[in-house]
């Protein structure tokens, strides 16, 4: 309210001037700085190089105690300087006019931006805006290099007068809204990256677990909240996000604290000069009082060059600590220099450039130090100006000039337009401030596109990045060196290129990159595992199941490998699966066919033995012809397991199962037709002619009769559905199991249910004639014999669904070998220890002799 009845009395200045007074009353005495040369038309300059703390006004003190300066303040007046000299010296550029300048300190403060402003549009010696008396200024533009605050009291300011304001700061954080601010332009792009630039280069270090730190400021406090969130999005946590404080010492203690103490050691920090010098500082400190510390990434979003100095003098950068900055690609500066002895050179060319003096204005309790150029000085060596306006100050450099070229381009059109005729002279008329905007459009476009610069969607220039690394060597030599780049796709896309090789890590660092996670990293095989209430950075790793892989570090989700495919021993990798099956190659084939060889050789030779002893007693009895069937049967069922050894092929697919189902339906009707001839022949009188008649032809009947069912069961299951080569990809752990899969699992229990049907039956038959009278009766060995061929099918089952991979073929082999060795062992054998061992027992007197013992 007060700024605008400053600006609503023109007319009244008494009424100004007593609400002036009353301001000044109010904020206390301060102490400003004004650096000044007259000339046709003048430049301003708003600048804040220096801080300050503003003591309360006291009469018990002089003027000179009343300010306590942190840094000098001529760091970017001597650009203006050199500029404007220049520029006056130039025949051919503003001929006959005289360019001067007015430069104001502002201490980054509020208070004091508005007294220059104000001293800066007043015509007289007091700072009454709009009071008409008093040379004019004829001020031209203004530039500024302030923060976003004290950017939008410039610009409220200026833009009553339609004033041009140029933004110089390399970190001038001020507003992106272009159209709120139609008389601000930008003469530099914006030095500070995106975001997501920043975000990718921590991605691409592996640096998961990291701090803020920003001014305390609203451009600070932005930046910590909106970088949190693009930070997160990508998976990177924020440890900590701290201001950094302006002389308190509580929060300086605690952001100690924070950076002694956390796991963090890569630290994003926004600085502009200020927070340079404190964050350089705190670090200074905390090397003194911690001597651990170290191993810490600085990266900052933009970097003065005097914050650079900031780093060298107080930042031990060769052994402890990395700093990382960004450069816009058009700047070329890359070597920096002592700041002791950079400060000598500035402050030993002011005080021969510059006449100062400090007095305090009528009407105000401010004491000013104005400072004006000497009439006589000599500028410094080139290489002294190349040094100085190497550094921040190239821009003023380059928008004086630009304003210069725009003056000149406006006399110009006003001499070919408009001339005024005054006697025989013609005379141009007074350039006005807005007349200079159509201009200053024009010319910022031309100038931004010869420089690889470009607008971005609020008209803000903007230009590709280059990455900065601020090393130190040994022989304290200091250099910028440029390790990658960052360029801008879209608006919001960025690319990032690191050359890694080009990195000169800190002693310390052991040339690599410092660690800077919540957990080490979840290496490839592994997955991540949250942990319950903990930052996604900080979690488990748990590695991945069979058949699954992660092939890069830090996976969410394991990868499952084709069906053909299995994961190595790290799980990191897919390799091909191995064909596995029964062969003769391994141990457990070649010894299953050499036992049943084996068997079926002693299965023969039992054979040759009984058609050898053909004609005895023991062999006759118990028909002779059922006997030879069941040891073929047997001879058979032995040779049988050999079908299922050996790379599954068609045939002996469809021979596997059909063949040993029939051939052992063969063996168990033959042991039944043996024991219901036993119990018919003991049923029926020796005269009678029904026993001549089952002694022949009711065995055949049975084994024929019981077998055919067998057979027409195997032939519905090969019509229907046969058995055929298959693999399995599944139930062994890299292996491909091939197999003969039965094709109808049902018809494949039929058929063992089958054979467990006639089993049964036999037992039962057996077990009841067991007892019955009779020469060599069979009837208990062919118990015994059913006995343990049920018990070995029936473990079979279970054992047979709960079997993997090849060795489900095994136990089927062993069942086959051990039901039909039962067989062989419990009927032959006790035959053949009579026929080979004991033969008098195998004569008809020892048949008689033991018949009529019986009775």
């Amino acid at each position: 309210m007060l700024l605008l009845l400053l600006f609503l009395v023109p007319h009244f200045p008494c009424a100004a001037l007593m609400i002036r007074c009353q301001l000044n009353v109010l904020e206390g005495e301060k102490y400003m700085l004004n650096y000044y040369i007259p000339g046709d038309y003048l430049i301003s300059g708003i600048i804040s190089t220096s801080s300050s703390v503003v003591q309360p006004y006291s009469f018990f003190m002089p003027p000179t105690n009343r300010f306590v300066s942190k840094f000098v303040s001529f760091v970017h007046v001597l650009p203006f300087v050199f500029a404007i000299h220049e520029i006056n010296q130039n025949p051919r550029l503003l001929p006959n006019i005289t360019l001067g300048y007015n430069i104001y300190e502002i201490l980054f403060n509020a208070r004091i931006t508005y007294d220059s402003i104000m001293d800066l549009l007043s015509r007289g010696q007091e700072n009454v805006p709009n009071y008409s008396c008093g040379r004019p200024k004829n001020l031209l533009a203004v530039l500024e290099g302030t923060d976003s605050d004290l950017f939008s009291h410039v610009s409220g300011m200026l833009g009553i007068y339609k004033m041009p304001q140029i933004n110089y700061g390399v970190i001038s954080h001020i507003p992106e809204q272009k159209h709120h601010f139609p008389f601000s332009y930008r003469m530099s792009p914006k030095q500070e990256p995106p975001h997501l630039a920043i975000v990718k280069l921590l991605l691409h270090f592996q640096w998961m677990w990291i701090g803020l730190a920003a001014p305390d400021n609203e451009n600070g406090e932005k930046f910590r909240r909106t970088f949190t969130v693009v930070a997160t999005k990508k998976g990177i946590c924020v440890a900590f996000s701290e201001i950094l404080p302006v002389l308190n010492k509580k929060k300086t203690k605690a952001l100690l604290q924070y950076f002694s103490n956390s796991q963090a050691n890569v630290i994003v920090c926004q600085l502009d000069f200020q927070a340079s010098f404190i964050l350089t500082i705190i670090i200074h400190d905390i090397e003194k009082t911690n001597e651990i510390f170290g191993k810490k990434v600085w990266i900052t979003t933009a970097l003065t060059d005097i914050g650079v100095k900031y780093f060298y003098q107080f930042v031990n950068l060769q052994h402890k600590h990395f700093l990382l900055s960004f450069l816009t690609q058009t700047n070329k500066r890359t070597q920096t220099y002592d700041l002791n002895t950079y400060f000598s050179i500035l402050k030993t060319f002011v005080k021969t450039a510059f006449r100062c003096s400090y007095s305090s204005p009528k009407l105000s309790k401010r004491i000013w130090g104005r400072c004006t150029e000497k009439e006589n000085w000599e500028i410094p060596s080139h290489d002294v100006v190349a040094d100085i306006l190497s550094e921040d100050g190239h821009s003023i450099y380059t928008a004086i000039q630009a304003v210069s070229w725009i003056l000149h381009l406006v006399f110009s059109s006003q001499l070919s337009r408009r001339r005024m005729q005054v006697g025989n002279h013609l005379v141009s008329q007074v350039v006005q401030p807005w007349q200079l905007h159509p201009f200053l459009r024009n010319f910022q476009l031309y100038n931004l596109s010869m420089d690889n610069i470009y607008l971005d969607e609020d008209g803000n220039p903007v230009a590709n990045l280059d990455i900065i690394n601020w090393a130190m060597f040994p022989n304290k030599s200091t250099v910028g060196v440029k390790i990658g780049n960052i360029e801008r796709e879209t608006s919001s896309e960025v690319k990032i290129s690191i050359n890694q090789s080009a990195i000169r890590w800190p002693t310390s660092f052991n040339q690599k990159a410092p660690f800077s996670r919540c957990t080490e990293s979840c290496l490839p095989g592994y997955i991540k595992v949250m942990r319950e209430g903990a930052p996604v950075c900080c979690y488990d790793c748990s590695p991945c199941i069979e058949g699954t892989i992660s092939r890069q570090e830090d996976e969410a989700h394991c990868e499952k490998c084709p069906d053909e495919q299995h994961s190595n021993k790290n799980g990191d990798q897919c390799v091909p699966k191995v064909f596995s099956f029964l062969s003769y190659q391994e141990t457990l084939g070649f010894s299953l066919a050499l036992i049943a060889s084996f068997l079926s050789f002693t299965t023969a030779f039992v054979l040759g033995i009984f058609i050898k002893n053909r004609e005895t007693p023991i062999v006759r009895a118990n028909n002779r012809d059922i006997t030879y069937i069941l040891l073929v049967s047997l001879l058979l069922s032995f040779l049988t397991s050999l079908l299922f050894i050996g790379h599954p092929k068609k045939v002996t697919c469809l021979l596997q199962q059909t063949t040993f189902s029939v051939v052992f339906s063969i063996a168990v009707s033959s042991l039944l037709a043996k024991t219901v001839v036993v119990v018919a022949f003991l049923a029926t009188k020796p005269a009678s002619r029904m026993r001549k008649w089952l002694g022949k032809s009711l065995p055949n009947s049975i084994v024929l009769s019981y077998t055919g069912i067998q057979i027409g069961i195997c032939i519905i299951w090969l019509g229907i559905s046969p058995p055929f080569p298959d693999s399995d990809l599944h139930s062994q752990p890299g292996q491909i199991l091939l197999k003969c899969n039965e094709g109808s699992v049902i018809m494949f229990y039929i058929t063992l249910g089958y054979l467990g049907f006639l089993a049964t039956i036999c037992f039962l038959v057996a077990f009841l004639a067991r007892k019955l009278p009779g020469t060599f009766n069979e009837a208990k060995w062919i118990t015994f014999s059913m006995l343990v061929f049920c018990s070995v099918w029936i473990s079979f089952v279970p054992t047979y669904l709960s079997t993997k991979g090849k060795y489900v073929v095994a136990v089927q082999i062993f069942s086959i070998l051990a039901s039909s060795l039962g067989l062989l062992v419990c009927i032959f054998v006790p035959k053949c220890y009579i026929i080979i061992l004991n033969p008098h027992m195998n004569t008809k007197q020892h048949l008689r002799m033991k018949n009529f013992e019986r009775y």
